[in-house]
């Protein structure tokens, strides 16, 4: 299947055909492909949710400012170390930084928590996915030592954009601040949402010329699910098998990339990551945060923040992995065409 040199209309068409179940022919392409570049190995990255502040409103997400009903929460320096050392003493050498757009967290704060965290643990990977900042802020935080930054397209359409954000917000900036992050040397992810509210199959193809064109090397695909705070609340949640069809197509599209089975494809099967891995996917983040906290981290409804959720439950992980026939890594897993420093 010639994935790389189909147009929109084309892209369009394999969706369509593949929309209600990815075909045999489709899954075991992306699958190969994996195995090409990455063998059987699915990396580990503990997650840390460091805030569920923020500044934006996005119709689609549960901690949006907008939202009054959360339980508001910050941590501290010394409690994401904690998390780090939990982390590393378990194996892991990637942590990700996650939260909302939070302005508490200046570039002196957040560069300092950076360095703290290579100095203590210099063989791992920092990654960081707080939003949209200036290319500066983005130089600063790479020359603490951050090696890798998330920041989902969530769309590739213009038109959709607007219909999923508030008008401050726009996806020329968006844009602007992957490809600010591409030219400063970090390992760049992008991503984007399945059966968001008003997506049509042409924004999927979108979605996929628009990967094509900006190379990250980190994808996260995951389906909608609403979060009954926002105003999607009556919107139904995207399809598991929809998902999982993209997240095949972006393996054959970007055969080296990263690309998490995600948290939103387990919330919504409980087989949901397992087929996610047999189709191409090579990446899981178990939670880091602290217990008590990871409840008010709920961007949408349900969100799975326990059981095969919670990094106490690796082995479980690990296990479900191996019946398979894949096998967890938990070293720094770098894309193929990054050389670790």
């Amino acid at each position: 299947m010639d994935i790389l040199s189909m147009n929109k209309a084309e892209l369009k068409g394999i969706i369509v055909a593949n929309k209600f179940e990815a075909s045999k022919a489709l899954l075991d392409e992306a699958f190969e492909i994996r195995k090409l570049y990455y063998g059987n190995k699915v990396y580990v990255r503990g997650l840390i949710e460091i805030s569920n502040y923020c500044r934006n409103n996005c119709f689609y997400c549960g901690i949006r400012k907008g939202n009054g009903n959360v339980n508001r929460y910050r941590l501290t320096e010394d409690e994401i170390l904690l998390c780090c050392k939990k982390g590393y003493e378990l194996g892991l050498r990637t942590f990700v930084m996650q939260g909302g757009e939070d302005e508490f967290y200046d570039d002196d704060k957040m560069c300092r928590i950076i360095s703290s965290i290579k100095d203590k643990y210099s063989d791992c990977a920092v990654t960081l996915s707080l939003g949209e900042k200036d290319k500066e802020t983005y130089k600063r935080y790479k020359n603490a030592g951050a090696d890798r930054y998330l920041l989902r397209h969530e769309t590739a359409s213009v038109k959709h954009y607007k219909k999923l954000h508030p008008r401050e917000m726009s996806l020329e900036n968006r844009k602007k601040c992957l490809y600010d992050l591409k030219e400063l040397g970090f390992q760049v992810g992008a991503g984007f949402m399945v059966g968001s509210p008003f997506q049509t199959e042409e924004n999927l193809a979108e979605d996929l010329l628009f990967l094509k064109e900006l190379q990250p090397q980190m994808v996260g695909i995951g389906p909608f699910i609403p979060h009954c705070d926002t105003p999607f609340r009556e919107y139904e949640a995207g399809a598991l098998e929809l998902t999982i069809t993209m997240v095949a197509l972006t393996r054959i599209l970007l055969p080296k990339c990263l690309l998490p089975a995600t948290t939103a494809l387990g919330t919504i099967s409980k087989n949901g990551r397992e087929k996610g891995f047999m189709a191409g996917a090579n990446v899981v983040m178990p939670n880091l945060s602290p217990t008590e906290l990871r409840k008010d981290y709920a961007l949408y409804n349900d969100k799975a923040y326990t059981g095969d959720e919670a990094v106490e439950s690796i082995k479980n992980i690990s296990e479900k992995i191996k019946r398979i026939g894949l096998e967890i890594d938990f070293s720094r897993g770098d894309n193929v065409d990054f050389v670790e420093n």
